[in-house]
């Protein structure tokens, strides 16, 4: 299996001063999802958590929402001449009676936000496929004090990132703000599906009562990540992009942007925060 970090030979300038040294890096891989030996999806990720990921990414398209859905997910020979495992192909094995769906090269993919597809297409997608739907009864009642806490904590607890500066991470925090799982990857779409995979392969979904916490911006993929897997709220400490707020709305996710500190956006659910009207 490859490894999560490699070391290459750089050039060091500072402060005019020139110096050669080995600099740890994040490794990069491409990653072949098929589905019952079928080829279905490449993502560009950080090796490591690939069955949760794949897991996550099926969730994510509306293909399985239960762990009973799924028979068997393993590594399978990669595309040498020789056949060796290359640990960048994992097939996933539907169980009986799961709806497999048609997998052609015509696919409208609706999980990247570069598909072409208008926004309504998009929102009814999502709306239409999810399992979970976002349905905390009753509602979280959330503190800004509580999610202002919550960066920092996940920055903590970037154990890759520490070395290379080069990872973005996604964390799932309970209500009460216990961080209860985090995953690091090259892309911030693999984070979030890595958490919701290991999720649904512990029997956690909907993950009704947590809060997903992202490093960078929230688009409209991770919203969708989100709403698929039945969390509530969606925290980024960057901007939100207007398809995930416009999808936010829609399907009652709560959507915090910029949360800096005490300082943070509400663009979406804000039933859930518990805003001092005075």
């Amino acid at each position: 299996m490859g490894r999560v970090t490699e070391r290459r030979r750089t050039i060091r300038i500072r402060d005019g001063a020139v110096s050669t040294r080995p600099d740890t890096l994040v490794a990069e891989e491409p990653l072949e999802i098929r589905l019952n030996g079928k080829p279905l999806a490449i993502t560009m990720r950080t090796p490591g958590d690939d069955f949760a990921l794949a897991a996550g990414f099926l969730v994510s398209e509306g293909v399985i929402g239960d762990r009973a859905d799924v028979r068997s997910i393993v590594y399978c020979a990669g595309a040498t001449a020789e056949g060796v495992n290359t640990y960048n192909v994992v097939d996933v094995g539907l169980a009986t009676g799961v709806e497999v769906p048609d997998i052609t090269l015509e696919r409208n993919v609706y999980t990247t936000s570069s598909c072409g597809l208008c926004g309504k297409a998009s929102l009814d997608a999502v709306r239409t496929t999810t399992r979970h739907p976002v349905a905390d009864a009753p509602p979280l009642l959330l503190e800004p004090a509580l999610l202002a806490g919550l960066p920092d904590r996940l920055r903590a607890a970037q154990r890759v990132f520490d070395r290379t500066g080069g990872l973005h991470a996604a964390a799932l925090f309970s209500e009460a703000g216990e961080l209860m799982d985090v995953r690091e990857d090259v892309g911030r779409h693999n984070a979030v599906d890595k958490l919701v995979g290991r999720a649904l392969t512990d029997g956690r979904l909907p993950l009704s009562r947590s809060i997903l916490l992202v490093s960078g911006r929230a688009s409209f993929e991770l919203a969708q990540k989100a709403v698929m897997a039945g969390i509530p709220v969606l925290a980024a400490v960057s901007a939100p992009s207007s398809l995930a707020v416009d999808l936010a709305a829609e399907t009652g996710l709560t959507l915090v942007g910029f949360l800096r500190g005490p300082s943070m956006n509400v663009y979406a659910g804000e039933h859930r925060i518990a805003l001092d009207a005075g």
